[in-house]
């Protein structure tokens, strides 16, 4: 998935039905928000 797809539409694609879990559990597992990854991977 690529930096410039919406989090909403890669949170369904990977499955989750509230994009705020994915975000919560990106965080507890990676210890940066989605911003600052795509950020720093782009």
């Amino acid at each position: 998935m690529t930096g410039s797809k919406p989090l909403t539409e890669v949170a369904y694609g990977l499955g989750f039905e509230h994009p705020q879990s994915f975000t919560k559990l990106f965080k507890s597992k990676t210890k940066l928000s989605l911003t600052k990854f795509r950020v720093a991977f782009n």
